[in-house]
């Protein structure tokens, strides 16, 4: 790898850690407490700062902020760190804050994460792998969002909200409750209206397991007792991976309750 790039008219404070191959543009402001791993980009205007850390190859376009201060009136100035993984795009005018003492210290990104123009990762928020947030989606404090997971432009999170692993959310979404994972979530309050079978098949899921999936999803709309107690039945019963990943989901410790099938 190159030694980095980084144009006189860019400001990196003492202390930062900048990674071979590294391109820092004009005006750029790189903090004290900031490592950029390797070939990380941040083009001209774009703010890392606080205690972050920015994986491999990933790169940060104009306007975007990564690392301020969380939006939490309870926030005390306390030490706490931001950590974004390798290869991600964090285009123009996004922003992504540092976790808070009250809810772990951290907020998460993982690898191969878009995130589009104007959209918002929140305090002490978990994001995995492979994620999309489109256009001015925004992701509140402390929410867990699986690997796989696309976010439609113009939607919210409500804080402490989990969505499961390859869930997808339609655009101009309020999601208030847990969203079980490969679940499709659409409408102005967002609501559970079947399963993301476009991505499942995208991601070469076998159709046995897709079938089993779907029968699942009707139990859990349809079968006796309730939501919980259908769970727990589907899961003594079930021999696929993708069904019990759903069981498990549904029946570990919940914040929000769920959005339960229409």
């Amino acid at each position: 790898m190159t030694a980095p790039r980084i144009h006189p008219m860019a400001v990196v404070e003492p202390g930062a850690q900048i990674g071979p191959g590294c391109e820092i543009g004009p005006f750029a402001v790189i903090g004290p407490e900031v490592t950029l791993g390797a070939g990380v980009v941040v083009k001209p205007h774009g703010v890392v700062t606080g205690w972050t850390e920015i994986g491999d190859e990933t790169v940060i376009f104009p306007g975007a902020v990564v690392g301020e201060v969380p939006q939490d009136l309870k926030f005390r100035g306390e030490r706490t760190r931001l950590t974004v993984g390798r290869r991600c795009k964090i285009r123009e005018g996004a922003t992504l804050n540092t976790g808070t003492e009250g809810g772990g210290g951290l907020t998460s990104v993982g690898d191969d994460v878009l995130m589009m123009t104007g959209s918002h990762v929140g305090h002490d928020a978990i994001v995995g792998n492979r994620v999309v947030l489109a256009n001015q989606a925004a992701i509140a404090g402390h929410c867990h969002i699986g690997d796989d997971v696309i976010v439609g432009g113009l939607s919210g999170v409500h804080q402490w909200v989990r969505v499961g692993r390859g869930a997808i959310i339609g655009a101009v979404t309020m999601v208030t409750n847990d969203v079980v994972p490969y679940g499709l979530v659409q409408g102005p309050r967002g609501v559970l209206d079947g399963l993301n079978l476009v991505g499942l098949k995208r991601r070469g899921v076998e159709r046995s397991e897709i079938t089993a999936l779907r029968a699942a999803y009707q139990m859990l709309a349809q079968g006796e007792g309730s939501f919980l107690d259908r769970a727990r039945r589907l899961a003594e019963e079930t021999d696929s991976d993708h069904v019990r990943e759903m069981t498990d989901f549904i029946l570990s410790a919940s914040d929000r309750s769920f959005l339960t099938p229409k």
